[in-house]
């Protein structure tokens, strides 16, 4: 066992507080639904990036590489100045949504290199130009750029250009679970000496100013005498203690406080202090040496370090975060070497080494060495991407007087979600283009996770169950725009993959957990029924179910035509959720016998979606011409038409596919009895569905409930690994390309609606533009393609292979067809045989630079054709599965995989650092 699982276990068993500090800042806290305080909702415009720096946080910090506690009271980050700059660079640039020519986008290089799970050793590098950063032409020129056109990077505004940059590492090292190591290091790339300004700022969040509804007590910064070569800060918090920041060398601590310039922000409004927010800034980059306080004390301060920095050298500073003893006691013992003695040096190459361990007794030995790096990367970018969350929302209703239980209040955004109390950890989609979580994503960050660390994953999934986020009606909150919107149900799958996993790990079942959330996931698929089924028909809708502008609607708004769409990913969805809570339930009824008539139910759930869907004639979801599932518009007269997009709206309903091996059977014979009487009662049932049951079993006497028969997963098959289709070099597309020559289009009240292939970016300003489902590769769809198939081979073996690329002449099985589809994703971040990452494209800078072309960044999305990543640069998110995509065909089998069953994806090659597979 290695060093850091054995925190790990301290944290679980003995409860030490390895986790307590950790990078829970957001890279963006501005423009956010939370701080928004408008009268009519319009958050990117209310609280500016310009304003930032100025005006106080109402729920939440951000910053450039910074760690705090996990309520967020005390904050660390890095500022910085290149003594050109109008403002220090505090925190990360980029374009709101109206802003940008694809929505909102961060104009910025960063990069998460490495974290432990416990955060013992992590490492950020960021890079800042030397000129001054061009924040006008960045908006001006994406002002001016159309939705047809490339977006505007900040490499294209040439600031980078004679490499006159500093790469700026941030290194983070735990001597203990409260003493953290901080050491900084600036290394100038260009050919000229360079003057940089470092300034590591510690700062509390303000719960205390007047206009905060319940303000707390306020804490405080002050200098205090520090030891021989260092300058020290005492942080003093009513609830989270007291803490030394402890500055090597007699370096100049400038304090001020964290509360508004309301005379900047707000003209005519006086300050509350005359120490501001800005107060660094202003005493820095214009020598205002009033703006600061020569107390020297406050609730933010930074430490000034400013150096000069030769061409291809590099300039280091240390600092000292740590828990202290209450004021007038002392822990010091003669010899103490201080903060900055030879122990700083080696703790922090000694959690390295540990980190070094961690990775390696997780990573398969025949991945190789830059596959490794990729998922090293891609694991660090997660366990990086955590962030402090915080929504009161009966608070935060009350102060947009729009709280439902207060006499006259008014209608506004998530008026129905006060009940809602969110102040945790939780695992972001990309902490500066979606500093909020979103439930689907955050179901699909577990499975990664839970390599590195399945406690945090759990506790994630868990999350969403709770009553401070779960809505008392069952409907989970889908994100902070709109937590009514509706994602797919997606959390019962991830349960169950992180029961295999956790099952693997400690050979024994979290019963418990199990039934906890078994239950809370029931609420949840009732709501569904009740809300999403309009007509009892077993047929869904959902809306735009996060596939943002696939459909050729806005699939969560008002149809142009009137009536409604029954959605063949909706449907599937449910069908998926109804196999997921079966498999749920038979796991918990091998503990607890009740459970097993809940094996029955939703074996009844899915075989009446089934029929529902599979329904035959021109008024159903499959197209018998084209081989294909569509969605369907009922229109207001009753009649219905199908919208032959060919999208993976159509190839969801593969992936509604589960195997059950015969020893789990054979523990449920009740259900399995009753399961059988009503087949033979109602054999309608079985008609389009693929055939299971006595007769019907597969390799090794396994079933399989699957809302495709044979027939028509050849046909489906046959399009998805077409190239000319949906196959694409480097994994599944959204939209076949079939419609790049062949645009699906519909007249509407007088209005043209179209669906045209797009590899690249989105042409349209659907839900803010600034993502695209109409031809790129995404990642977790991709995931649950891959698991079908493999749920698939489980059931036929060698017995069912098909050309794959389709008119190749190469038969494959389906584990065979699953491995090409995950090699081909994992080709986005390999270099290829020229040295190149596709998911870099034609940056040369990227592909080319021995400073920048191992830094990896992983993107929302991926063009269709080349790979290439785009929308969010930092979305770790789910694209981290790739994480999961290598380490499962390093290590999986497929013989044995045949031989074992599902669980073998699991077990094979399970450490301490969870299972291998991907198969719940």
């Amino acid at each position: 066992m290695t060093r850091e699982q054995e925190r790990l276990e301290e944290c679980r068993d003995q409860k030490v507080p390895w986790k307590k500090w950790g990078p829970y800042l957001s890279e963006r806290q501005w423009g956010t639904v939370r701080e928004d305080y408008s009268e009519g909702g319009d958050a990117w415009n209310y609280f500016t990036h310009d304003q930032a720096r100025s005006r106080a946080y109402r729920w939440g910090e951000d910053g450039l590489a910074g760690i705090s506690d996990d309520r967020q009271r005390l904050c660390f980050a890095l500022a910085l100045w290149n003594g050109k700059d109008p403002i220090l660079k505090e925190r990360a640039f980029g374009l709101s949504n109206s802003e940008g020519n694809h929505g909102e986008d961060v104009k910025e290089y960063y990069f998460y290199l490495d974290s432990t799970p416990t955060h013992s050793y992590m490492k950020y590098l960021y890079k800042y130009p030397q000129a001054p950063f061009p924040y006008d032409d960045l908006v001006k020129t994406n002002g001016k750029r159309t939705r047809e056109e490339m977006e505007y990077e900040l490499l294209d505004t040439g600031v980078f250009e004679g490499d006159r940059f500093f790469d700026v590492f941030v290194e983070y090292a735990k001597g203990a679970a409260e003493d953290i190591l901080v050491k900084i290091t600036a290394a100038n790339r260009g050919p000229e000496a360079a003057e940089l300004h470092l300034l590591p700022t510690l700062w509390f969040r303000n719960d205390w100013s007047s206009w905060i509804a319940s303000p707390a007590k306020k804490p405080k910064l002050e200098q205090i005498k520090g030891p021989v070569g260092a300058s020290a800060v005492s942080a003093v918090h009513p609830l989270l203690g007291r803490y030394t920041l402890y500055c090597e060398g007699d370096v100049p601590l400038l304090f001020t406080e964290n509360e508004t310039n309301n005379e900047r922000i707000f003209p005519g409004r006086k300050n509350e202090s005359p120490y501001v927010k800005d107060g660094i800034n202003n005493c820095v980059v214009h020598g205002n040496q009033g703006a600061v306080n020569p107390g020297n004390q406050g609730t933010k301060v930074a430490a000034h370090y400013r150096v000069t920095v030769a061409p291809g050298s590099s300039a280091t500073v240390r600092l000292r975060l740590k828990s202290s003893l209450p004021a007038g006691k002392s822990a010091k013992s003669r010899g103490d070497p201080g903060p900055f003695g030879p122990d700083f040096e080696t703790t922090l190459a000694g959690r390295l080494k540990e980190a070094d361990e961690f990775y390696s007794a997780l990573t398969p030995p025949s991945v190789s060495p830059d596959a490794a790096a990729v998922m090293r990367q891609a694991l660090a970018g997660m366990l990086w991407s955590k962030q402090f969350y915080f929504f009161d929302g009966d608070q935060w209703l009350k102060e947009h007087h729009a709280n439902p239980l207060q006499h006259g209040s008014r209608q506004f955004r998530n008026r129905d979600w006060y009940h809602m109390l969110n102040e945790d950890i939780i695992s972001m989609p990309d902490k500066w283009e979606y500093p909020w979580y979103a439930a689907w994503d955050l179901a699909f960050h577990t499975l990664p996770l839970a390599i590195v660390d399945p406690d945090f994953a759990k506790e994630q999934m868990q999350l969403m169950l709770r009553g401070v986020y779960l809505h008392p009606s069952g409907q989970m909150p889908a994100y902070e725009w709109n937590f009514s919107d509706v994602n797919p149900p997606v959390h019962a799958f991830a349960t169950l993959f992180l029961h295999n996993t956790e099952k693997a790990l400690r050979g024994e079942t979290d019963v418990d957990f199990l039934k906890s959330a078994f239950n809370k996931l029931l609420l949840n698929f009732t709501w569904w029924v009740n809300r999403k089924d309009r007509f009892g028909k077993n047929v869904f809708e959902g809306g735009f179910l996060g596939l943002d502008n696939i459909g050729i609607f806005d699939r969560s708004a008002p149809l142009p035509t009137g009536g409604h769409l029954e959605q063949a990913d909706g449907t599937a969805w449910m069908a998926l959720f109804s196999q997921n809570m079966l498999e749920l339930a038979a796991e918990i009824a091998v503990h607890d016998p009740i459970y097993e008539e809940m094996v029955f139910k939703f074996a009844e759930h899915f075989h009446y979606i089934a029929a529902a869907m599979n329904h035959s004639g021109s008024d159903g979801m499959w197209d018998e011409e084209d081989g294909f599932y569509y969605d369907l518009l009922r229109l207001p007269d009753g009649s219905a038409t199908r919208l032959k997009v060919r999208s993976m709206v159509g190839l969801l309903p593969l992936c509604a596919t589960s195997v059950m091996e015969k020893a789990a059977r054979d523990r449920l014979p009740r259900a399995m009895a009753g399961i059988a009487e009503r087949r033979r009662r109602m054999p309608e049932l079985l008609e389009s569905m693929h055939p299971t049951g006595p007769g019907h079993f597969g390799v090794a006497d396994r079933g399989i409930m699957a809302l495709v028969n044979p027939e028509r997963l050849r046909r489906i098959l046959a399009k998805v690994l077409d190239e000319n289709e949906f196959l694409g070099p480097y994994g599944i597309r959204s939209v076949s390309k079939f419609h790049e020559k062949n645009p699906y289009i519909l007249q509407a009240q007088g209005k043209e609606y179209r669906v045209d292939y797009l590899p690249a970016e989105s042409n349209t300003g659907m839900f803010g533009g600034n993502s695209n489902w109409r031809g790129p590769v995404w990642m977790p769809v991709n995931a649950l393609i891959i698991r079908a198939l493999q749920q698939f081979y489980l059931y036929y073996g060698d017995g069912f292979r098909i050309e794959c690329p389709t008119g190749s002449g190469k038969p494959m099985n389906l584990f065979e067809v699953s491995k090409e589809i995950g090699d081909r994703l994992t080709r986005i971040f390999l270099r290829d045989g020229h040295g190149r990452r596709p998911v870099y494209g034609g940056i040369e800078k990227f592909q080319t630079d021995p400073n920048w072309r191992d830094l990896i960044l992983f993107y929302e999305y991926f063009h269709g054709d080349s790979g290439a990543g785009l929308g969010a640069s930092h979305q770790s998110g789910w694209t981290g599965l790739v994480a999961k995509v290598i380490q499962l065909y390093a290590l999986l089998d497929p013989k044995q995989f045949l031989d074992q069953g599902k669980q073998a994806g699991f077990a094979k090659g399970a450490g301490r650092g969870g299972g291998a597979g991907a198969k719940a």
